[in-house]
């Protein structure tokens, strides 16, 4: 189930809305965990047992953690060991397992031995939203080990921390310490009610009005082959709308149904695309998964505490992972490994980019140029698609007659008109954590157009992936 679909927006929702505060407060966690597990469960029940399965092991875990005694440090490690080995284990059996098979298979290939029998691929079905629900669950076992979060005894608390739907599927990853007073008690008042509307609303117009019309843009684009110049381009300039409207406007609807259910989620996306620098850029963009990556992999690897060539390789390694997290293929690894580049060269120059001398604007638009590049791995479904399309974009290939029939699909004043409301949003718009802040008349009107205008679109398109569902 999605948020941008009519079984969650006229009967899900407004169902658990209904339920939630006709129930009494000690009940209220109990009916989250159960309507999580519904959400979650919609397309395939059997997905429910391996998170139940996940979140017994790290709730057992931070007990054996956080009620032993500080001098039993072997049965400390002991619990946080089992939760990062489990969750590990869970992540790398389903996603990576038929990718580790792949790569093994075509390194005997290329190597060319003789008598090589390569191994069976097999395929699972991936668990949805399994990527993020391994990592907040297994950030809590550490947090408890490290001191900086006490363990939860209250089973159906720490269930619903873990299976609470608004973020379950795509994020933010909510980190225990940021919820644990808010799953023992919380405020709900009609204030922050009303900006959880505007929020979702702001979002699901993100969603439909924007992401879906540059998603059909970039779809055409990535599988056209050959392209002009300009088409593709414009092909990847719409992939980039497309990824940062898709998952800011869910991750809006996100922060949105929190605080219709009284949660209050940290903010997930800044204008990343303002930055004057990759470093900048990271610190906008899926702040959630950045600040995981930082907290639990970039400092313990040592950080920026081992020099400046250390540090720089400490970046390239988190981002290399970080690529290989966002999914099971080796186009992932090379866009993470662009963007560790960036960093660790930015690191090496103070933390500036080598175009830092360029006026703002410059800037932003040379850090965008550099976005878009590695966009193209991350879009692109083989390492030869991906050379292919960088081959268009910089006039690389030859451009058959055939291909400029594409303008027609391209360039139509639907598409123009989409691109154009995209990028004002993008780049001169404010934001919505901004801009729900205070809702007046005006905003309310707006509001409710714009998702009246998102839901009215929606019942007339069959076209509404989610990107980030993959992952």
């Amino acid at each position: 189930m999605v948020f941008s679909s009519h079984i969650f927006l006229f009967y899900f929702l407004p169902l658990s809305l209904l339920a939630y505060y006709a129930m009494p407060r000690r009940g209220r966690n109990v009916l989250m965990t159960a309507v999580s597990y519904i959400f979650y469960g919609w397309s395939n029940p059997l997905f429910t047992l391996l998170m139940f399965v996940s979140t017994v092991i790290d709730y057992l875990c931070g007990l054996i953690i956080g009620l032993a005694p500080l001098e039993k440090r072997r049965r400390r490690k002991l619990g946080v060991v089992v939760s990062i080995v489990s969750n590990l284990s869970l992540l790398g059996f389903f996603k990576y397992t038929g990718f580790a098979m792949e790569s093994y298979n075509q390194l005997f290939t290329m190597m060319g031995i003789e008598g090589f029998d390569p191994v069976p691929v097999l395929s699972f079905l991936l668990p949805l939203g399994i990527s993020f629900y391994t990592f907040q669950s297994m950030s809590y076992s550490i947090d408890v080990y490290r001191g900086d979060a006490r363990c939860i005894r209250n089973f159906l608390d720490f269930a619903c921390f873990v299976a609470m739907f608004p973020q379950l599927v795509a994020g933010p990853i909510i980190r225990f310490q940021e919820v644990a007073d808010q799953l023992a008690g919380r405020v709900h008042s009609f204030e922050k009610f009303a900006r959880g509307v505007a929020f979702f609303s702001l979002g699901m117009a993100k969603k439909v009005l924007l992401a879906n019309s540059c998603g059909k843009i970039a779809d055409t684009a990535f599988s056209a082959g050959t392209l002009s110049v300009a088409d593709s381009w414009f092909g990847i300039v719409a992939y980039a709308f497309q990824i940062y409207f898709d998952f800011s406007g869910y991750s809006d609807m996100a922060i949105g149904l929190g605080l219709m259910f009284g949660f209050v989620f940290a903010k997930n996306f800044d204008s990343p695309y303002l930055s004057t620098s990759i470093t900048e850029f990271w610190q906008r963009w899926h702040i959630s998964l950045s600040t995981w990556l930082r907290e639990y992999l970039y400092i313990p690897l040592g950080g920026n505490r081992c020099g400046q060539w250390r540090t720089a390789v400490n970046l390239a390694i988190v981002m290399l992972l970080g690529g290989l997290w966002h999914g099971a293929s080796w186009n992932f690894v090379i866009w993470g490994a662009i963007h560790g580049l960036l960093l660790g060269s930015e690191r090496l120059l103070g933390k500036k980019p080598f175009y830092a001398a360029l006026p703002k604007g410059l800037r932003v638009l040379m850090t965008f140029f550099f976005v878009l590049i590695a966009w193209v791995f991350f879009r692109a479904k083989t390492f030869a698609a991906a050379v292919d399309y960088l081959g268009s974009m910089f006039g690389l290939v030859q451009v058959p007659p055939p291909a400029l029939l594409l303008d027609g699909l391209f360039y139509t004043p639907y598409n123009l008109v989409a691109m154009l409301v995209a990028a004002l949003v993008v780049w001169r718009a404010p934001q919505t954590w901004d801009w729900s802040r205070e809702l007046g008349p005006v905003k309310i009107v707006t509001m409710l157009a714009v998702f009246a205008l998102a839901v009215a679109v929606l019942s007339m398109q069959s076209y509404n992936p989610f990107i980030y569902f993959n992952f």
